[in-house]
């Protein structure tokens, strides 16, 4: 039994909203807490940011799947077209709309909460050509990442694994992961450790765009036949039959 859309986009909007609220108020509590030193605000953020990205993925996956993200919901809906599996055209729309406005709203909501201006636009400027390199290597990992669990029948371990992924990419790339483009919005809401300047915000997302170009790409050569497992994407999003639970 599919869940009900209004379900699925209230899950999208409320997963996004608290990703994004981790991500711009740990970064606020690392800057707070050890002043002076980037690594060590980094390495804060990046931890908080994975394990509540991994609880996140528990809470909401169930019932939408738990993208929180623009460009797996897009992969979801490209990859299950033929195979008539994830995302309709209706869905995406849907869930990047609930997607985006969840970001948003996470970003004012770390803000108010650190008592700071509800929305206060980044001066940060992230516009550069091996940024725009580094997010195109995130985005096309964490893509291959996720469809190659639920093409392999791994699904379950996606929490775990897409948070541990992300984690580590704030390290091995020169963006710090951002990997995707309603989180990339939302952090331009706030200007703390986490944000960044909207005038940067375009070319992180078209660089999110080509990393979901190439991951597409390498997965039709890897497992071409991924688009069977797209509603597996991140976790399983039917309902059981409650009659299936009944034991003799």
């Amino acid at each position: 039994m599919t869940i009900a859309l209004r379900r699925r986009l209230l899950a999208e909007f409320t997963g996004t909203a608290l990703l994004v609220t981790a991500v711009v108020g740990s970064g606020i509590m690392a800057t707070t807490l050890s002043p002076g030193d980037v690594g060590l605000q980094l390495l804060e953020n990046s931890i908080a940011t994975a394990f509540a990205l991994a609880a996140l993925i528990l809470i909401f996956g169930p019932v939408s799947g738990a993208h929180f993200n623009p460009v797996v919901s897009a992969a979801d809906w490209f990859l299950g077209r033929r195979t008539g599996t994830g995302l309709t055209g209706r869905d995406l729309g849907g869930y990047v709309a609930a997607q985006v406005t969840g970001a948003i709203g996470g970003s004012i909501l770390a803000n108010l909460m650190f008592d700071l201006t509800a929305v206060d636009f980044s001066a940060k400027d992230r516009f550069a050509g091996h940024l725009w390199l580094g997010e195109v290597v995130a985005t096309t990992g964490l893509i291959l990442l996720i469809f190659a669990l639920a093409r392999s029948g791994r699904a379950p371990v996606a929490p775990a694994a897409v948070g541990a992924y992300i984690g580590a990419a704030y390290w091995f790339t020169s963006s710090t992961s951002f990997a995707n483009p309603a989180v990339t919005i939302g952090r331009a809401f706030t200007d703390t450790f986490a944000g960044i300047a909207p005038a940067s915000v375009p070319g992180f997302v078209i660089a999110q765009l080509v990393g979901l170009a190439v991951g597409i790409g390498l997965l039709a050569a890897l497992y071409p036949d991924a688009g069977e497992a797209a509603d597996q994407v991140v976790v399983p999003t039917e309902e059981r039959d409650p009659a299936l639970d009944h034991r003799p």
